[in-house]
């Protein structure tokens, strides 16, 4: 057993999920579910190996948009190609142009001081210096979350969407198997719409498409 599946990750179970609310796709409405989901009494640690499996976990993935504004107003999205080394198997070679990964135990303890969104925030911030060097100043808003219970993927995962407003087109990869990265223009990325991974796809529809 690798690393990766060996390792705990924080889940939430899909039946409080589905209480509050399901929905296939995209929601906006992020901090109603989050004020709920983000509760140390509903929360877990769980061996990734199992809950990989498991749909009734959902796992909480931060999943990070970098967008920049030209100075013609035109939007451009980081975008990139997953590697073999990515850590989902069933993501290789797919496009995305979200950055992020799994909440793990080793970000924060739920019984101790540390609230469950200080760990949230703990594992974001976490996966993104892993993955990506910003070398420019940014603005984070949470923006939704992502559903997909239509691919085995999505089943076990419950995306959190942050966009990053950044001041310039700086974000570079810091992982080798982030692959093709760079800045594109949103129409360029949204003729291309099909090559991406699901969850880009949903985002890319619920945020960017006119």
């Amino acid at each position: 057993m690798t690393q990766v599946q060996s390792e705990c990750v924080l889940v939430v179970p899909t039946q409080l999920f589905h209480s509050l609310g399901h929905f296939q796709g995209f929601s906006p409405d992020a901090d109603r579910y989050l004020d709920t989901l983000l509760d140390a009494k509903q929360l877990s640690f769980r061996p990734r190996s199992e809950v990989e499996e498991d749909p009734s976990f959902k796992q909480l993935i931060p999943y990070v948009i970098f967008r920049h504004s030209d100075t013609k107003g035109r939007t451009q999205l980081f975008q990139y190609t997953r590697g073999k080394g990515q850590g989902e198997g069933r993501l290789h070679a797919k496009m995305s142009i979200g950055i992020g990964g799994h909440i793990a135990e080793g970000d924060g303890g739920l019984d101790s001081a540390q609230s469950p969104q200080a760990v949230y925030a703990e594992g974001m911030r976490r996966e993104l210096a892993e993955e990506v060097a910003i070398e420019a100043p940014y603005r984070d808003r949470r923006v939704g979350l992502i559903n997909d219970d239509q691919s085995e993927v999505g089943k076990v995962h419950l995306g959190v969407v942050h966009l990053f407003e950044v001041e310039q087109p700086r974000v570079r990869p810091l992982e080798v198997d982030i692959l093709e990265a760079g800045f594109r223009g949103v129409d360029e990325i949204l003729s291309r719409a099909a090559d991406f991974e699901t969850w880009s796809q949903i985002c890319l529809q619920a945020l960017f498409a006119k």
